[in-house]
């Protein structure tokens, strides 16, 4: 049986099934003007690809480097300061996406517009977490839908073993009317390594369709 997807209040489900969500995640939604980004509920800025660049906020974005597509890849973390039910209940502690402890990101390109957004499972959660973290592609299915996705999946190396019976390393991708979905996710464990070291992520990337 799949997963049953909880999204905790932090994913829109508005307009899904259409393929044209209100909202990619809580206030954010593609296509914004960086200038119109929310200035609260949220800390921690830094660089992706530079994580010792600390920034105010995100209308420092033009320090970050940008990639290989141009955008500019802002790292941030829920204010738990806005967050009264952190207080009462674990589950809904820290930067969580689905029941998932999460890094966050922010694409922001030249035109100074949200051009994507990136969801990635915490490599740094508690181990029963990060045990599921490959779960997350199954809510990700659910929440988009699921039909429609092409998939490849890497060989499986014998240097590489199944964790729990499963081997996972894929790319997934998904078209809708206005949104490019790319899902990478893996599950496996170097061969002799201890039970508690293996490789278990999901990265969801969230573009506009071009």
């Amino acid at each position: 049986m799949k997963p049953v997807l909880i999204l905790l209040g932090v994913l829109s489900l508005a307009g899904a099934a259409a393929g044209e969500p209100a909202n990619d995640l809580r206030q954010f939604r593609l296509g914004m003007a960086a200038a119109d980004l929310p200035v609260q509920g949220y800390v921690g800025f830094t660089c992706a690809a530079a994580p010792e660049i600390a920034l105010e906020g995100w209308q420092d974005w033009r320090k970050c480097p940008a990639g290989e597509a141009g955008l500019h890849e802002i790292r941030f973390r829920y204010d738990q300061a806005d967050n009264p039910m952190a207080r009462v209940n674990d589950r809904f502690e820290g930067t969580v996406v689905a029941g998932h402890p999460v890094l966050l990101s922010l694409l922001i390109g030249a035109d100074a517009r949200l051009d994507g957004l990136r969801i990635e499972t915490d490599p740094q959660a508690r181990l029963y977490l990060r045990k599921k973290a490959f779960l997350f592609g199954e809510q990700i299915k659910a929440r988009y839908g699921e039909d429609g996705w092409t998939c490849s999946e890497r060989p499986h190396p014998a240097a590489e073993e199944p964790v729990g019976g499963v081997f996972l390393d894929e790319r997934c991708e998904k078209i809708t009317p206005s949104r490019h979905l790319v899902m990478d996710r893996a599950l496996y464990r170097q061969a002799g390594q201890d039970v508690k070291e293996f490789t278990d992520r999901t990265v969801l990337t969230i573009l506009p369709r071009s």
